[in-house]
């Protein structure tokens, strides 16, 4: 067996290479790079389930960062049960060739309840006063403590949210050289996350992330030096590029206006409610999926979903076949935007009837994924002070929102989730290992083999 480490860099992509990433460049330039083909949707869960398992979401079933759940008539996003994932691991692949195979998860999603041998993820405290205290789950469980002993507080606001920085994706490489160094993992997958905010920040412009990119290039460059000092073999990987977004799709209110969404009143403001629905839709980015509760209502939904500006493709079944998404979790309809535009999940009609937590950053609440939580609410005379004194109630042990989040989503300026065909824009791998790629381009798929044969045969 040959040690080896994956570096997921969220948002890396050849184009982006160059004088800000003199590490990086420098492992192209020693090793080989590759393109990978994208996986639909190009979001952080369905492309991380494929090249763990190797399979597509139409197996894998992992078909968005969350879906609706039919049995239960709820919309979540980001789950954490391994569980979901309905294929075979990396790692449950590899401890069946190699007995004394282990596995360190850090960060990597879907990393609860999983037969990984260390797991780190986020996974914060809610005290029943309406706080939420940064934490993480770890396995084994007394991991956790020892992480944060050594390496302090998971700083999980600067993980998500208007004040994201580097400084989590720092603490993920802390952990990950701790984990290294007290237990020696075989595979470790080590997710790095921080590019992909400014990106979604500011878009694809090179002069407005050059210092984020500096500075995951050195968090990349210490953790590859690191780990070949000790004679593990580095991967650097990525899962998707980003592209320019400028026209937001409300395509929750075009649904509600053709009187199939329906809300409920809940203290003077709107909340869905998907079970009552005769149609709604789950919006990840620039994919969304369609369910059609009242399928005598199939054809009017679709022939209303193809005339919304700014949408590309309306994926019937055979269309979701074609694109690897036929799974039952996914929509009835699978829309995927135009280049530039992006699905919102706003379904309220006016601003003052939205839901309160709109105004907050609430991932699993909001029925769909919301980019808007990266920014400061825009209308905010003094936002800073408003947080601040929203988190000095929340100490006091009040009850309080920390409603600092605009629902402008003009605001976003990078976006993802469709399947571009320009290669230097998307994903792709590095590894000094030219010798286990026959070819500049891979798909998706194949990465699942490319890290095991990283762990079989001799290092040349």
């Amino acid at each position: 067996m040959n040690r080896t480490a994956v570096l997921n860099i969220v948002g890396l992509t050849p184009n982006l290479l160059g004088d800000h990433t003199p590490n990086l460049s420098a492992l192209a330039r020693a090793g080989t790079l590759a393109t990978v083909g994208q996986v639909l949707p190009a979001v952080t869960c369905s492309v991380q389930a494929t090249y763990l398992t190797g399979r597509w979401p139409a197996d894998h079933g992992v078909v968005g960062n969350g879906w609706y759940f039919r049995e239960e008539g709820e919309v979540k996003l980001w789950r954490q049960s391994n569980l979901l994932v309905q294929s075979p691991k990396i790692w449950e692949t590899a401890r069946e060739r190699f007995p004394a195979f282990t596995c360190a998860n850090l960060f990597w999603w879907f990393n609860m309840n999983s037969s990984v041998d260390y797991a780190v993820t986020p996974r914060p405290m809610y005290p029943a006063d309406g706080r939420k205290i940064p934490d993480v789950y770890t396995q084994p469980s007394e991991l956790r403590d020892e992480l944060q002993s050594d390496l302090g507080q998971f700083p999980l606001f600067s993980f998500w949210g208007p004040n994201a920085n580097i400084t989590s994706t720092a603490w993920i490489a802390r952990a990950a050289m701790r984990v290294e160094t007290h237990h020696a993992p075989t595979l470790s997958l080590v997710y790095l996350p921080h590019l992909d905010y400014p990106l979604q920040q500011h878009g694809p412009d090179l002069d407005a992330v050059a210092g984020d990119l500096r500075a995951v290039d050195d968090l990349a460059g210490n953790l590859i030096r690191f780990y070949e000092a000790r004679g593990v073999q580095v991967v650097v990987l990525s899962e998707y590029g980003i592209e320019a977004a400028r026209q937001p799709i409300h395509i929750n209110r075009v649904l509600r206006g053709a009187g199939l969404l329906r809300v409920r009143n809940e203290l003077g403001r709107d909340v869905i409610d998907p079970m009552g629905s005769q149609a709604f839709a789950v919006a990840d980015h620039q994919v969304a999926h369609v369910y059609v509760n009242d399928r005598s209502q199939l054809h009017r939904v679709r022939a209303l979903l193809e005339v919304v500006p700014g949408v590309q493709e309306v994926l019937d079944e055979s269309g979701k076949q074609q694109q690897h998404l036929n799974h039952e979790r996914a929509g009835d309809f699978v829309l995927v935007a135009k280049a530039g535009a992006w699905f919102t999940y706003y379904y309220w009609l006016e601003d003052a009837r939205a839901p309160d937590y709109a105004f907050t950053v609430d991932i699993h609440r909001k029925p769909g994924y919301d980019p808007a939580e990266l920014f400061m609410n825009p209308r905010l005379r003094f936002p800073k002070l408003r947080a601040a004194r929203r988190l000095v109630q929340k100490k006091l042990g009040f009850r309080s929102l920390m409603d600092v989040i605009g629902v402008d989503a003009e605001v976003v300026r990078g976006t993802h989730g469709r399947v571009t065909h320009a290669p230097e824009a998307g994903p792709l791998l590095i590894t000094r290992r030219r010798d286990l790629i026959d070819s500049s381009h891979l798909q998706a798929t194949e990465v699942h083999d490319v890290l095991l044969a990283h762990l079989d045969g001799p290092v040349t």
